[in-house]
């Protein structure tokens, strides 16, 4: 969708001009969602109980306001010429529209304070330009999660916490309208025939989007974002997610080709962890990534970036990430990095860990290391190749070296919980030592998690390996002791 299509626009009805401020639209009753208690005669039995649920209520200046806004960016699509404004360098074209803009403001006849004009301006050059009510947004760094329910429900997260903001689409067109936008960035599509999609924003955030009939109160979306300057371990130690024994660990054992998986849950950090150990790959090797939808910055020179595809409208043409870990293979890759394993691309990732691409990196969903590696058996069984468990776990204990568990704790505070080492088998077992772990004692008096590091004593084996590669750390780095976090 080009940024000056007229599909952008919405036919806005007359408003008379004299309106009473801050007077509500209609009187609107509570709604009241049931709660489902226990059969009557049944332990814990009482009378059922309708809570109220606020509803959204609109004041008719702010409405006006919406009509006002949509009017004008009409006219302002009507009176464009798009195609001389794409000869334009940006700055000239953002010029031009918003005079063109303070010019339609003068032709309405309601009464708009200078305060009122600006917001006005804002919102339309926002909605011609960028992605509308979502880059208020986009433009506050300390939001890392923004999550549309609904066209009138959005939340955002800020330091761990959910939180209901004031932005709101017009309806569920608008939404719709918006999304439709974000996929075309990235070349994919969202429809009825495909109601789900993953893309990416220019500034490397990932969005989901669904829309109905999987979204059954219209389209909603998620869009989890990554700050404009990638972070360094120093900051998430700065952060209290590790103290600085683990980051030195883990910068050995990226320099010295080990083979790293990095666990956790949904929002846990993965992705920025990461990211951040990448900044230790040395800068003559040639490093691939394979990802669903393109969102690490791997900060160095040397990388070629793979992208999934879905299928088209036909239902050909699609290309999966065990597709491109096959490929990649061929493009005589140092290190492979899968933004994520979740299926049959785990077994081709662990050949290729096997096969001399040490070093190389992926992330997978679970709670602890011991269930990641319950999870990369079942996901490469989904592969389709029925394998002996004790030869599927033997490949395994050979390809990992080190699991890094992310968690996210009470109170929102992303934290690394375990480092372990798998040191190999016995009997049909992997097993698996913790270097570092994390201990929560309780919560204080904000809700966030309180607690302290570990250092187990326990020598690493990879040590050896690191210590071949000429990279020397400290003794005492693994002396048993309990840092405060």
């Amino acid at each position: 969708m080009g940024l000056f299509s007229r599909n952008i626009s919405v036919a806005a009805e007359p408003v008379k001009p004299s309106i009473p401020v801050g007077s509500p639209v209609e009187e609107q009753a509570p709604v009241l969602a049931p709660v489902v208690s226990p059969p009557r005669g049944a332990p814990g039995a009482r009378a059922s109980v309708l809570l109220p649920v606020t509803p959204v209520v609109r004041g008719e200046r702010e409405i006006y306001f919406e009509k006002m806004k949509v009017r004008i960016h009409q006219q302002l699509v009507d009176r464009l010429d798009v195609q001389n404004l794409k000869t334009l360098p940006p700055d000239v074209v953002r010029q031009e529209v918003r005079g063109l803009i303070k010019e339609l403001c003068q032709t309405e006849k309601g009464l708009l304070n200078s305060s009122d004009q600006e917001r006005l301006m804002d919102d339309v050059m926002d909605e011609t330009f960028g992605l509308g009510p979502l880059e208020t947004l986009l433009k506050d760094s300390a939001i890392t999660d923004i999550l549309v329910n609904r066209f009138d429900r959005v939340y955002v997260e800020r330091r761990g916490r959910l939180e209901l903001s004031d932005v709101r689409f017009r309806d569920n067109q608008h939404l719709r309208q918006i999304i439709d936008r974000i996929v075309a960035i990235v070349g994919r599509r969202i429809d009825e025939v495909s109601p789900m999609a993953d893309a990416r924003l220019t500034d490397g955030s990932r969005v989901n989007a669904i829309i109905p009939p999987l979204a059954l109160e219209g389209p909603a979306m998620s869009i989890r974002r990554f700050g404009a300057k990638p972070l360094q371990l120093e900051d998430l130690i700065r952060a209290g997610a590790f103290p600085a024994c683990v980051m030195d660990f883990l910068a050995a054992a990226v320099q010295a080709r080990c083979n790293v998986i990095i666990s956790g849950g949904t929002g846990s950090g993965k992705t920025t962890l990461l990211n951040c150990l990448s900044r230790y790959i040395p800068a003559e090797e040639r490093v691939i990534t394979i990802e669903d939808a393109a969102e690490l910055q791997l900060q160095q020179p040397h990388v070629v970036r793979l992208e999934t595809r879905p299928a088209n409208i036909e239902g050909k043409g699609e290309v999966n990430q065990r597709d491109l870990v096959k490929n990649c293979l061929r493009m005589r890759p140092d290190r492979v990095i899968i933004g994520e394993c979740r299926s049959g691309e785990t077994l081709d990732m662990l050949q290729a860990m096997n096969t001399g691409h040490d070093g190389s990196m992926t992330t997978v969903h679970a709670n602890s290391p011991r269930d990641a590696l319950g999870r990369i058996e079942v996901m490469v069984a989904m592969a389709g190749y029925d394998l002996p468990i004790r030869a599927l776990r033997q490949q395994i204990s050979s390809a990992v070296s080190v699991i890094v568990q992310a968690q996210r704790l009470t109170g929102g505070k992303r934290k690394v919980t375990r480092v372990s080492e798998i040191t190999g088998m016995e009997g049909d077992q992997i097993q698996v030592q913790d270097i570092f772990a994390f201990e929560q004692t309780g919560v204080d008096e904000n809700g966030m998690a309180t607690g302290h590091f570990i250092v187990t004593g326990i020598r690493p084996k990879c040590l050896e390996r690191i210590e071949s590669r000429g990279i020397s750390l400290p003794a005492e780095l693994f002396l048993r002791k309990q840092i405060q976090a």
